[in-house]
C-alpha cells in the first residue's frame, strides 16, 4: 500500500534506518512469472502440459455400471479450479459465529436423520472430483423443507435502514452465499492469530508447473467485486501465459494505523472480506495478520510474513509425486494505481521495490484508460524486473471503486450488485460508512 499514509511516514532519502526485509536465501522460487526462453533453463520446456478434462468426464478403470470407483490415479482435474474441501451448509449469518441473531438467519431446514440437501446448491458450490472422493453418497430430497421467513420487525434501527433507503433482508441472499462449515475466521486479536490454511492446496496436481500463492493487500473499505474480480483475472493469466499453478490466493487488509479516509475498523474490514470469500468463492482466503499489527507495516514485510508462513513454518508444497517438497512463489497482486504511486519519487524505499518486484514479483491488472506497459518501460527498477512482473489487461472494464461505494451509503442510494449481498447486509447492521465525511477531492478523483 502507498507508504505516505503510514502515521510516521518519512521519506526514504531521510530515513534510510527501516527496518530489514528477508534475505533473498530465505524466499525460494524466486524464478521469473514470464515464460524463460530455452537459453535460460536447464530443463525441457518443450514439455507438453497435462491434458485435462471436464470434472464430469471421469475414467473409470473398473468399467463398474453399478457405481463409478474414483481413485486420485484415474482423476483429471480442471488445470483452472483450486481443488475445495467437501463442506456442508449452516444457517446464514453475517455476524460473527457467535452472535445470537437468530432471527436475521435464512430458514433452510435440513433433515438432521440424512446429509445435507446438496442437491438444491449443487451448482453453486463447484464440487470437483477430490470432493466427490472424501464426501459420502449424497440423498437428494425434494420435500416443502425450504420456507421464507417474514422480514424481522425488531431488527437495529438506524437511518440507513429505514423504509427510504435500499435493504437487504435475510431472506434475500441466496444459497450459493450460505457459509461452509470449516471456514478459519481470523481472530480479533493477535494473541489468538494463526494462519488461515484451509483453502491452501496442500500437493501439486502437475508435475511440470511451479506452486504459486497471490497476496492482495489493501484497505478493502469495503470490498467490491471488482478485488474478487482481479483474482479471477489473474488465474486466468497465470494459466493461460505463464508454467505456474496457483495454490492459495489471500486478502490481507491493512491496520487502523494506515492513514487514509473512510478506512472503517480493521475487524470490520476482515469480516467484509470474509463474508465476500466464504459465500462468493471456493478458493480465496484472508489473512488478518496485517491488520492486527500495532504499527502500520510496509508491503514488502508482509510479503515475508507469507513467506514464513508457508515456506519456513510449512516448507513449502509436496510435489505431485510426492518425493519431495517445493518452494511456492509469493506474488503481489496490485492494481494500476499502487504501480503508479512506485514511480513517485521519494514515496517507496529502493529497497522494498527491489525486493517486492525482484525476490517476489507483481501482477499487475490494468486500471480503466492507463497505460501500465508504457509506465513500466520508463521505471528503471520496474523495468529491471519486468520479467517477474505480468500485466494483466482487463477484457471487461470495471472501475467500481470503495469510495464510490462509500459515497453511496452515505447519500443512501443502492450498493446492489457492486457488492455481495452478504457484505452489504453486513454494513447495514453495523451502521457503516453513514455518518463519515471524505474529502470532495478525493471523492472526485475516483
Amino acid at each position: 500500500m502507498d507508504p505516505t499514509h503510514a502515521p510516521d511516514f518519512q521519506p526514504p532519502s531521510t530515513n534510510p534506518e527501516i527496518e530489514p526485509t528477508l534475505p533473498p536465501t530465505l524466499i525460494p522460487n524466486r524464478r521469473p512469472i514470464q515464460p524463460p526462453v530455452l537459453a535460460d533453463y536447464l530443463n525441457a520446456l518443450d514439455k507438453p502440459i497435462e491434458p485435462s478434462v471436464s470434472k464430469h468426464r471421469l475414467e473409470n478403470k473398473n468399467n463398474s455400471s453399478s457405481c463409478i470407483n474414483i481413485n486420485s490415479n484415474n482423476i483429471k482435474h480442471m488445470k483452472h479450479k483450486i481443488p475445495k474441501q467437501p463442506t456442508e451448509l449452516e444457517p446464514f449469518s453475517s455476524s460473527d459465529e457467535g452472535d445470537d441473531n437468530s432471527n436475521q438467519r435464512s430458514n433452510i431446514n435440513i433433515n438432521n436423520n440424512n446429509n445435507s440437501n446438496i442437491d438444491l446448491i449443487e451448482d453453486s458450490l463447484l464440487i470437483d472430483s477430490e470432493s466427490i472422493i472424501s464426501s459420502p453418497k449424497v440423498q437428494s430430497q425434494h420435500d416443502d423443507s425450504i420456507s421464507i421467513p417474514t422480514p424481522p420487525t425488531n431488527h437495529r434501527t438506524h437511518s440507513f435502514l429505514s423504509d427510504k433507503g435500499p435493504k437487504v433482508h435475510s431472506y434475500q441472499i441466496a444459497d450459493l452465499e450460505e457459509v461452509p462449515h470449516g471456514i478459519q475466521r481470523q481472530s480479533k486479536n493477535l494473541k489468538d492469530y494463526s494462519f488461515p490454511s484451509h483453502r491452501l492446496k496442500q500437493q501439486m496436481t502437475t508435475s511440470n508447473k511451479f506452486p504459486l500463492v497471490i497476496v492482495a493487500c489493501g484497505s478493502f473499505s469495503p470490498i467490491t467485486y471488482l478485488h474478487l474480480r482481479m483474482f479471477e483475472m489473474a488465474l486466468d493469466a497465470i494459466r493461460e501465459q505463464t508454467r505456474f499453478e496457483v495454490i492459495g490466493a489471500y486478502f490481507s487488509p491493512v491496520s487502523d494505523n494506515y492513514r487514509k479516509p473512510g478506512l472503517a475498523s480493521a475487524h470490520h474490514r476482515v469480516r467484509m472480506c470474509e463474508l465476500a470469500c466464504e459465500r462468493t468463492s471456493s478458493w480465496l482466503m484472508v489473512d488478518a495478520w496485517e491488520s492486527l499489527q500495532p504499527k502500520y507495516t510496509r508491503t514488502a514485510l508482509v510479503l515475508d510474513h507469507f513467506n514464513e508462513e508457508i515456506n519456513i513454518k510449512r516448507n513449502g508444497i509436496l510435489s505431485k509425486n510426492g518425493n519431495s517438497r517445493l518452494g511456492v512463489k509469493i506474488m503481489l497482486l496490485a492494481g494500476g494505481d499502487l504501480i503508479e504511486s512506485m514511480g513517485e519519487p521519494n514515496v517507496w524505499a529502493e529497497q522494498d521495490l527491489q525486493h517486492i518486484l525482484g525476490n517476489y514479483g507483481c501482477l499487475i491488472v490494468e486500471r480503466t484508460g492507463s497505460d501500465v506497459r508504457s509506465f513500466l518501460l520508463s521505471h528503471d527498477i520496474m523495468y529491471e524486473h519486468r520479467k517477474n512482473i505480468l500485466v494483466i489487461k482487463q477484457l471487461i472494464y470495471n472501475d467500481i471503486s470503495s469510495t464510490k461505494v462509500r459515497l453511496f451509503l452515505r447519500r443512501n442510494m443502492s450498493v446492489q450488485y457492486l457488492l455481495p449481498n452478504s457484505v452489504i447486509r453486513y454494513i447495514q447492521e453495523h451502521g457503516l460508512y453513514v455518518d463519515e465525511k471524505e474529502p470532495v477531492k478525493l471523492v472526485l478523483n475516483k
